[in-house]
């Protein structure tokens, strides 16, 4: 029987949970059930439907280090079928802080039960100083 999860924040919450116990099928529970999904991790490309997701899941689970991730400056936006989470996940590996990623979570309600569409996770930003303010990415 497939999960339900009755929040957005409950979805988002079983995410980070499979992520942090490098469990491929829950995270998979997390995701919809539908090719129109989006990944995209820190540095990589845009990859699209379950199997590119689930295939990147896998390789993100197969190595031996213990990622840690701490979320905060979490801002939410939901109507009835979507919700928006927009967050910096604080990472650690094997105990030690490395950085942080800013990433946009989107949900959506389908047949009763929240489930993610798209994780797009980018490095932070550099620190402002030094950078020339004619760079600009859009």
């Amino acid at each position: 029987m497939a999960e339900v999860f009755a929040t957005p924040q409950a979805a988002e919450a079983a995410f980070y949970d499979a992520f942090q116990r490098r469990d491929l099928a829950a995270m998979m529970e997390v995701w919809a059930d539908d090719d129109r999904v989006v990944c995209i991790h820190p540095g990589s490309e845009r990859l699209e439907g379950r199997a590119q997701v689930e295939h990147s899941w896998q390789q993100v689970f197969s190595g031996e280090h213990r990622l840690r991730c701490e979320l905060s400056d979490e801002q939410y936006t939901q109507d009835a079928l979507l919700s928006i989470h927009v967050v910096r996940e604080n990472i650690s590996v094997n105990g030690e802080y490395q950085g942080a990623v800013l990433a946009t979570n989107i949900y959506q309600l389908m047949e009763g039960s929240w489930h993610m569409i798209v994780h797009h996770a980018s490095p932070e930003p550099l620190a402002a100083e030094g950078v020339s303010e004619s760079f600009v990415l859009h």
